[in-house]
């Protein structure tokens, strides 16, 4: 049987204010977007997935949409997405759109006409609720819930003119749709439906597990999973692109999903998603109070959690592999080395054990250049609606500022959406104009102009990794066994076909990957049999390799990383130990 298209593809998402200004306003569009084609092009990606480029009042960057079926003029228009369709296509490439349909924009005119009286036919297409039995509306606890809102805050809003409290589970101008009303529904699968006419390959559906809600009960029980969410999913696709004959690609972004839950939601037999983007490892660095409750990466727990998706949807389902995307800091800074020494071998062990583990990967704008976290300084600096209203409320809560400020530093969603950085010339080339958020002051020696002709960057580590997953076949049909599972520093795990399972039976059929994911330099102890084997991809420089393990300048040609490599008698050619790793050194091994 042959296998979904999506299985060996590899996704790059951009979010479309922050990639290139094509027309010097300082803001990101879709013709700076065609512009730079080449580039994701040139990486191996086949997938191109755009954040909301709609029409919006940017309440939350895009994510508060007032029309689905048109462009906002700070990103162009209609014509550039069949534009950008039709360039993605002939170069080979799919196209998948962002999709917001838990919520709208409060100026969307479907919420306009819901809030203008009770009577109104779309007042059902939102969540409005009266204040609660004996309570004044407006007055804290007369809320329908104690919903908080993920933004900070009560997730009900009052609205005086009609006397009741709408739901809105993030800003205030981002009104929960109401699933339960079957027009809602309706609407949702014709906007689809008009996309893919209009050539799009796919969508990315964001907080869709949010869909089906309880009112009833307080606590977060009643809107994560609801009880309908599977039936309102499979409704979904059946009408939206059941009957399509060219599969297209669908992730649900479902916060608080478990392993049973993805089972559930990406079972080919059940018609709903083909994976789903979850959250769990995103958590190893949170403390009991959230995101901004800083605590060091935990790499034991890192490694538990990564091989329980891995092995949880082994036989059913599909993974999502990501590091970051436009809401999550920069994964070099962020679990890699604090040392700027090994920023470029930190961000190269990173991808190595991502990109080898089972699913679909996905590489978020900058993150192929080791693009890093931005070091604010002034709190006023920020732009993210979240990290604004916590940074806010944790000072008057009697946090100190500094303590603030680190914690931003580290976790702020605006550390994704910082300008591309493209080359060394003023704004680092994404605009002529004044970036609408400021540019890292480290352009200069990271930019994708710096990278792209050196083998030994960080953007060459990922094309060699993307041409490795489009190459062998274990990255689809492979299982996964992680290896040193307590070891501190080390992410070790092996990929293999059983021989009753290979469809070439002289094919290799295992690979071994290990990544030291430290600073330090640590000798393990891998499994025997692999003394010899075929390195098929290093991330340590071919002459950095040498150099390092013998004092000596290295050979003509060791620029080869697999040749630094290859092991005679358990010992590579400079002499070291098999299980010698330096420090963030990654291989791949097969056999």
């Amino acid at each position: 049987m042959t296998e979904p298209w999506w299985k060996t593809s590899v996704v790059y998402q951009v979010y479309p204010r922050s990639f290139a200004d094509g027309n010097g306003d300082g803001i990101g569009d879709l013709p700076g977007l065609i512009d730079r084609l080449d580039h994701i092009h040139a990486l191996g990606a086949d997938v191109l997935w755009v954040s909301p480029f709609y029409p919006s009042p940017q309440a939350d960057n895009g994510y508060d949409i007032s029309d689905y079926r048109d462009v906002d003029p700070l990103f162009g228009t209609l014509a550039d997405v069949d534009r950008l369709i039709a360039e993605l296509h002939s170069r080979g490439m799919k196209l998948v759109i962002d999709i917001v349909v838990n919520h709208t924009s409060d100026e969307h005119p479907w919420f306009v006409e819901s809030r203008s009286d009770t009577t109104n036919p779309k007042r059902d297409w939102y969540w409005w609720r009266p204040p609660r039995a004996g309570r004044t509306m407006g007055e804290p606890g007369a809320e329908p819930t104690d919903w908080t809102a993920f933004f900070s805050g009560p997730a009900w809003a009052p609205d005086a003119a009609t006397g009741e409290y709408y739901l809105h589970l993030f800003d205030p101008k981002q009104p929960d749709l109401n699933w339960e009303n079957p027009d809602v529904r309706a609407a949702v699968a014709d906007m689809l439906r008009w996309w893919l006419a209009r050539g799009v390959d796919g969508f990315r559906f964001d907080v869709i597990n949010l869909v089906s809600k309880q009112l009833h009960p307080d606590g977060t029980g009643g809107y994560a999973n609801g009880p309908r969410i599977h039936e309102f999913v499979q409704e979904l696709a059946a009408k939206a692109w059941g009957d399509r004959q060219t599969p297209i690609i669908t992730v649900g972004e479902c916060p608080a999903a478990t392993v049973s839950d993805a089972q559930l939601f990406t079972d080919p037999a059940r018609g709903e998603f083909d994976m789903v983007f979850q959250f769990e490892h995103m958590g190893v660095d949170h403390g009991p109070a959230g995101r901004y409750d800083i605590r060091p990466v935990d790499l034991v727990a890192l490694k538990r959690v990564l091989a329980h998706w891995q092995t949880g949807l082994a036989e059913v389902g599909w993974n999502s592999l990501y590091w970051c995307n436009h809401d999550q800091p920069r994964p070099v800074s962020r679990y890699g080395s604090r040392n700027p020494a090994y920023r470029i071998a930190s961000a190269k062990a990173l991808a190595t054990v991502l990109h080898l583990q089972r699913g679909t990967p996905y590489v978020y704008q900058g993150e192929e250049l080791g693009m890093t976290n931005y070091p604010f300084t002034d709190l006023a600096d920020l732009d993210d609606v979240e990290s604004r209203n916590w940074s806010r409320e944790a000072l008057a809560a009697g946090m100190p500022f500094e303590q603030v400020l680190a914690a931003v530093n580290v976790q702020s969603r605006d550390h994704a959406r910082t300008p591309m950085q493209w080359d060394a010339s003023p704004h680092a080339g994404f605009t002529t104009g004044t970036p609408w958020l400021p540019v890292n002051p480290n352009y200069p020696t990271i930019n994708a102009a710096a990278q792209v002709q050196d083998p030994d960057s960080v953007f060459a580590h990922y094309q060699r990794l993307i041409r490795l997953r489009r190459e062998e076949p274990l990255m689809v049909d492979g299982d996964f066994t992680l290896l040193l599972p307590e070891h501190p520093r080390v992410f070790a795990f092996l990929r293999r076909v059983p021989a009753e399972a290979a469809l070439d039976p002289d094919a290799p059929r295992e690979l071994l990957v290990v990544a030291n994911l430290s600073d330090d330099a640590v000798d393990v102890e891998l499994p025997e049999g692999w003394e010899g084997s075929e390195t098929v991809l290093a991330s340590a420089p071919g002459e950095a390799t040498v150099a390092a393990r013998t004092g000596m300048p290295a050979q003509a040609g060791s620029r080869d990383q697999a040749a630094s490599r290859d092991l005679t008698d358990g010992r590579d050619q400079a002499g070291m130990p098999w299980g010698h790793l330096l420090p963030w050194e990654a291989r791949v091994h097969r056999r």
